[in-house]
């Protein structure tokens, strides 16, 4: 056998400094350091580390190598049959937890282990994915960096780990949500650091020439400063989900929410830059504006349920405004169909979303009709795209594959549709199109038959969980968040 080992820090630009050091191979570049430690002596110099071996039936040969901050000293090599094995047994122990749907149990339970490993222990923030860069589009430039926590991931990660079982899991994500959102309601972002940190500037690695020739790469994510409205509509919804299922409210928490209601009310009837956070001109996206009413009608209802002090009647007026301005300017009667803005005559996967969080319910003939403009525009082999990507609306080339999580949610829509057979068969596609353990993407590209952008997709695998509840029992995550009182 022989192993070669290249290492590179800052990403890629910076080869270390090697040398040995009892008995170990020892790599150090700025603020970085990294020990080798191999059975066997090991060649090197600062390009290649190699180690030429043999190995006969039954044995194994263990490397290890430890990263730890070049001003610290190194605390100790690890036993790896020893770290194997409490590795294994935590794992067990931990997914033993789990509670619920037992038809599609390994791949419910394979996305959990997921959204743990993305998981920032000390904190509970979850990023959308561990990875920056992988394409949308081989080629193409729609590479962006997910190593960040996203607020509008937030119902829907509630829902998962709280419908499986994790209880704890999904406390620490709410307290991390609660912790990175305090301030300024104007000062809200889409998106934050594992530690709630808000400043995450995009620039471009130059030196590097991307996934199979995909550039740029791109580290940091311009999305932090964009307008997106629908944000305060998730986090009013989290919190509301949370203090539906006793996730121990914090005193504080409410009056957040009200400093949230008070900025909406001066700002929903603004454009913004929408779910898909487009790089062209600001809309009046539809899917903000219903997310706009979730806010409202979640504050109302917590009100109601708990007991909270509120002006009810001005917010149930703000809700019917804004309910009455969707149905008004965002119905396209020559198309028959929600539009993705107002004024648009194409639609959007995110109109799914209507039905999902109980704007309008599954059987008003005006959802029917966007549902099945969605199928007639947007889906390909059984899986949704987003959008039909235009210069005008993202400011970028045409060109991605299918985003998975719309898939997932246009199974719940099928399924609350009374169009079960249907939506198994989409959500068995789905999992077909998951990898050797388990793992999905962000997008798949139906033509191609492989999967695109950032991986593992957070997003992605708290859908898979969600619609195996829905699928699975009338109480699942789409009916509750849908109808809830």
């Amino acid at each position: 056998m022989r192993s070669d080992m290249a290492l590179r820090f800052h990403y890629g630009r910076l080869a270390p400094w090697v040398r040995r050091h009892d008995g170990a191979l020892t790599a150090i570049a700025g603020p970085d350091a990294v020990h080798v430690h191999a059975p066997m002596p090991m060649e090197a110099d600062n390009r290649l580390a190699r180690a030429d071996f043999t190995v006969a039936r039954g044995e194994t040969v263990a490397f290890v190598m430890a990263w730890h901050p070049s001003q610290d000293a190194y605390t100790g090599r690890l036993d790896p049959d020893a770290g194997l094995a409490a590795t294994l047994d935590w794992w067990t122990r931990w997914a033993s937890q789990y509670r619920g749907a037992s038809r599609w149990r390994d791949p419910v339970v394979r996305s959990l282990i997921t959204l743990k490993a993305l998981t920032y222990g000390p904190t509970g923030g979850i990023v959308a994915a561990p990875t920056t860069s992988l394409p949308e589009k081989i080629g193409g430039v729609r590479n962006w960096d997910y190593r960040f926590c996203w607020l509008r991931d937030a119902t829907f990660t509630l829902y998962s780990l709280m419908t499986s079982g994790f209880v704890d899991e999904a406390h620490a994500w709410r307290e991390w949500l609660l912790r990175a959102v305090a301030g300024e309601p104007r000062e809200l972002q889409a998106l934050y650091g594992v530690a709630g940190e808000p400043m995450m500037p995009e620039w471009r690695v130059p030196w590097l020439a991307g996934y199979e020739g995909s550039a740029p790469v791109r580290v940091g994510n311009e999305a932090r400063c964009q307008r997106q409205l629908d944000v305060f509509g998730e986090m009013m919804d989290a919190f509301h989900v949370g203090r539906a299922m006793d996730l121990d409210p914090q005193p504080e928490m409410w009056d957040l929410q009200k400093a949230f209601l008070d900025f909406l009310e001066g700002h929903w009837n603004e454009p913004d830059e929408g779910l898909w956070e487009v790089r062209g001109p600001k809309r009046h996206f539809t899917h903000s504006k219903v997310m706009a009413w979730v806010a409202m009608d979640r504050a109302i209802k917590d009100a109601e349920r708990f007991g909270l002090a509120g002006d009810l009647d001005r917010w149930r007026a703000l809700r019917r405004a804004i309910h009455d301005d969707v149905c008004r300017n965002g119905w396209n009667a020559d198309r028959n169909m929600f539009a993705q803005y107002y004024g648009a005559t194409e639609t959007d996967a995110a109109l799914l979303m209507m039905p999902l969080v109980g704007f309008l319910p599954c059987d008003d003939p005006r959802v029917r009709e966007t549902v099945a403009a969605i199928e007639r525009e947007l889906l390909e082999d059984g899986l949704v795209h987003r959008y039909r990507n235009s210069v005008e609306v993202d400011g970028l080339p045409s060109g991605e594959g299918a985003f998975l999580a719309c898939s997932f949610w246009y199974a719940d829509v099928l399924e609350m549709m009374g169009r079960r057979d249907e939506a198994l068969g989409v959500f068995e596609h789905l999992l077909s199109l998951r990898n050797d353990v388990g793992l999905l993407a962000e997008e798949f590209d139906p033509r191609l038959g492989r999967r695109l952008g950032n991986f593992p997709q957070a997003f992605s695998h708290v859908s898979l969980v969600n619609t195996a509840h829905n699928l699975t029992s009338s109480g699942g995550p789409a009916h509750r968040r849908g109808q809830d009182d």
